[in-house]
């Protein structure tokens, strides 16, 4: 039992690093605003994300069923060294033809598609499984606050580090304290954030290799690795269909996740709208990140005092009323309807891993959990194709067609109602399948 513990404490660790170096993207901060300046339009912008959530949409479920065929540790390493070469490939693309630039843009989001893809279920499975067989999976929630506050602490220094080194007029002026002469332009600086992350995705390698299979976990299917993967995807798909409280989770967290994210991917452009210089944008990130450190106990206690409706409704509501106070892009205190978004969003991935973890057997635990991101990214890739389609139908305006600015601030006016007729949806389903939480 010691050894167990042992291997337990040291995942625990491996996985609070992977995590940590896997999601603290310095380029974050200014997300859309990079694309931009790299040349992309919104609209490509857009396109880009639903080539990314795509690329997750056809990985996802496979390589979770392989982690549970083949080995969790596997899929995990794979997931970073597919980070590595995603951002050598971004670092270092040529920006002078800018139709070559967007199919190499598109090559990035696709391997990032692939990380997410290969970590997304068999990272959380493997601590699960480890904690399990030492016998501390009462410790879970603790776990997963814990590994939400390390990451909320390094997703802060991510952000504020991004936007610092993003500025150029900043930097010039670190230069010059400095002592060096130079003249750093928007075309110099954009690709700092993301060679920063190249480190750090070395950082996410050497991590996922130092994670450790539990002593007693092997493959038991006689089957070739693919074929053992689509039995184990097909065989979840039915549990899930024949388990009403883990699909309405899923789809519940889709709900809510996808939306959610598709204006957070874009807030840079929000900040600049209610008047907040470059400069900005990674404080504010830093901000949200201590905020997420709250968030995952407040997230805690949700789980531990009330049950998957009721959190379920008070996510919805938050949600819905930042949306409502984003449309105004109030000077300033509009940062506060984008932190609670932020808020919400934390909340939905925390609930979400604690109800189904707390439902699969180990058996069927990462393809599970692959279903989950597999669903999330359905969602969010087509959310992504309709602003796509928003934004061109908005832009026959000859008001909006020049103007990014006002063409972001139609498109926001959105977010809430269709919001809003998705929560209802859910409310729907609740309803029709009634379903009972796990004991």
């Amino acid at each position: 039992m010691s050894e167990k513990i042992e291997i337990a404490r040291s995942n625990v660790r491996n996985f609070i690093a992977f995590r940590i170096f896997f999601n603290a993207r310095f380029y974050y901060p200014v997300f859309a605003v990079i694309y931009l300046d790299f040349g992309m339009t919104l609209e490509q912008f857009a396109i880009l994300n639903s080539i990314w959530a795509a690329s997750i949409i056809l990985a996802e479920v496979p390589s979770g069923a392989l982690s549970d065929m083949i080995g969790r540790k596997k899929m995990i390493v794979a997931a970073g060294i597919f980070m590595v070469i995603e951002m050598v490939v971004w670092g270092f693309a040529p920006t002078s033809d800018l139709d070559l630039l967007f199919w190499i843009l598109a090559i990035n989001r696709i391997l990032s598609g692939l990380a997410e893809a290969a970590a997304s279920g068999a990272d959380e499975a493997l601590v699960y499984d480890s904690i399990d067989e030492a016998g501390k999976k009462e410790d879970w929630a603790k776990i997963l606050q814990k590994v939400t506050r390390w990451q909320s602490f390094a997703f802060m220094i991510a952000l504020l580090t991004g936007g610092i080194i993003y500025d150029p007029d900043v930097m010039n002026q670190a230069c010059a304290f400095l002592g060096f002469e130079n003249s750093l332009t928007q075309q110099d600086t954009m690709r700092w954030p993301i060679l920063l992350n190249l480190v750090t995705a070395v950082l996410t390698l050497l991590s996922a290799c130092a994670l450790r299979e539990t002593e007693n976990y092997q493959s038991k299917s006689d089957l070739l690795p693919l074929r053992a993967a689509f039995s184990q995807t097909w065989n979840v798909a039915l549990w899930i269909a024949r388990t009403p409280f883990a699909l309405l989770v899923i789809l519940a967290a889709a709900t809510v996740d996808s939306v959610i994210r598709m204006f957070i991917t874009m807030n840079s452009e929000y900040y600049r709208l209610i008047s907040y210089p470059e400069v900005a944008f990674g404080i504010i990130g830093a901000v949200i990140a201590l905020q997420g450190m709250v968030v995952a106990r407040i997230s805690r206690e949700m789980t531990e005092r009330f049950g998957p409706n009721q959190n379920f409704l008070i996510i919805s509501v938050l949600a819905l009323l930042s949306f409502i106070g984003i449309r105004f892009f109030i000077p300033h205190f509009g940062v506060i309807f984008a932190m609670l978004l932020f808020a919400a969003m934390g909340m939905t991935g925390f609930c979400t891993s604690y109800y189904l973890n707390k439902t699969a057997d180990k058996s069927i635990r990462a393809t599970l959990l692959s279903f989950k991101g597999l669903a999330l990214n359905l969602g969010y890739g087509g959310i992504g194709i309709l602003y796509a389609l928003l934004v061109v139908s908005l832009r026959k305006d000859s008001n909006l067609a020049n103007d990014s600015g006002l063409l972001f601030q139609a498109a926001a006016d959105w977010f809430a109602p269709w919001f809003a007729i998705t929560f209802i949806g859910m409310l729907l389903c609740n309803w029709k399948l009634r379903p009972k939480p796990p004991a």
